[in-house]
């Protein structure tokens, strides 16, 4: 089985393709765990480079297409390369691409489409025509959690045909690792110790998380947070809300940006990860301290649920910080060496990459079988 698995998205810095694929861990991810179950994959990749290579088993092509520039001037590059692959199944990320999933589908209109959600929101109503008539050439459409189908159905963008999927958006390389050395590299204090890995933003919510928090910190006076960011459009009220409490200002340290590898040894070293997430189309640093079995006190959202199968670790309402605390109180008497196991054992069942490389080798397979069978699971 041979499986192209196409990326139209151009990489706005125009990196060259050894490079992006160090900046894309999952592009990279996804291609090996599929390659590990005995599937052939060829990576297409939309770039302003032309190049072609083989690693790990997994072929990769770059070449402008999808909406990188000088796309047009290359389309029967593209269209050459689709024919000389033959694939079986085209596995492409995003649903948004609809101009070109429609013209995928002209081009090879017996292979499977496989459209793979990436945190895309239902399009404005004027836009909506165009995706109906794109989604329709689709055979599947898959998202972490089936739950985020849902609006795509009630807008009618889903055709009836297709097959709605729950797969893993990707997977992590991390390992829990030496807890003792990563606590003596990192240094991380706290009783529990809590890790935040995420933008400050109204969509990850860290304000709640931090009056949730500071409400446990009366009964769990060693509580400390730890956060990690990128973007940060909330830091000024992060803060605000920082300095006027008397129990956040000395256990709560805003670290900034750090290194992937950082990351996976702050995880090593923390008793908790947090997020108060409203929204997410999967949550990769949820997945990266699922890999190092670090318990999980996260937003019940779809995604969150779908990654932990709702009994790993503790969900909590999103913008509830009164539900965070009750959660927390819950899940520290439990914390300790087998806990972080059992998050260990669920992570390489359901996320790990032979358990994605699984998942995505049956989806391929049941396209191939029967590409036109009607189901809604």
């Amino acid at each position: 089985m041979h499986v192209a698995q196409i990326s139209f998205f151009n990489d706005p810095q125009g990196r060259a393709p050894e490079r992006l694929l160090e900046a894309w861990p999952s592009l990279v991810d996804v291609a090996e765990a599929a390659s590990t179950a005995n599937v052939r994959v060829s990576v297409l990749q939309a770039s302003i480079h032309t190049h072609s290579f083989t690693q790990r088993d997994v072929d990769y092509h770059f070449l402008p297409f999808g909406r990188a520039p000088g796309a047009e001037a290359h389309r029967k590059d593209l269209e050459q390369l689709l024919h000389a692959l033959g694939a079986d199944v085209f596995h492409v990320h995003g649903l948004s691409f609809v101009h070109d999933v429609a013209r995928l589908a002209e081009l090879r209109p017996a292979t499977p489409i496989l459209l793979q959600d990436h945190a895309d929101r239902v399009p404005p109503f004027w836009r909506r025509g165009r995706w109906r008539a794109a989604l329709a050439r689709s055979t599947a459409v898959s998202f972490c959690a089936r739950a985020q189908a849902e609006p795509f159905k009630r807008a009618r963008l889903i055709p009836s045909h297709a097959r709605i999927l729950q797969i893993p958006e990707s997977t992590s390389r991390f390992t829990p690792g030496d807890r003792a050395r990563a606590r003596r590299l990192t240094a991380l204090q706290g009783n529990p110790a809590v890790l935040w890995v995420g933008h400050l933003d109204e969509n990850k919510d860290p304000l709640t998380v931090l009056d949730g928090l500071s409400a446990a910190m009366h009964s769990l006076p060693d509580l400390q947070l730890h956060c990690c960011f990128g973007t940060a459009p909330l830091l000024h009220e992060v803060e605000e809300r920082i300095a006027r409490d008397r129990l956040l200002r000395p256990r709560v340290h805003l670290l900034g940006r750090v290194t992937h590898e950082r990351v996976e040894e702050l995880m090593r070293a923390a008793d908790l990860f947090v997020l108060g997430s409203h929204r997410e189309g999967s949550g990769y640093s949820l997945i990266e301290a699922l890999a190092c079995g670090l318990p999980p006190l996260v937003t019940d959202i779809p995604s969150f649920r779908a990654l932990t199968a709702g009994s790993v670790g503790r969900l909590w309402p999103p913008g509830e910080a009164a539900g965070l605390t009750e959660a927390l109180y819950g899940i520290v008497p439990e914390l300790g060496a087998p806990m972080r196991a059992a998050v260990r054992a669920h992570f390489d069942r359901e996320l790990s990459s032979a358990a994605l490389g699984a998942k995505l080798a049956t989806a391929y397979g049941g396209l191939i079988q029967a590409p036109a069978e009607t189901t809604g699971t």
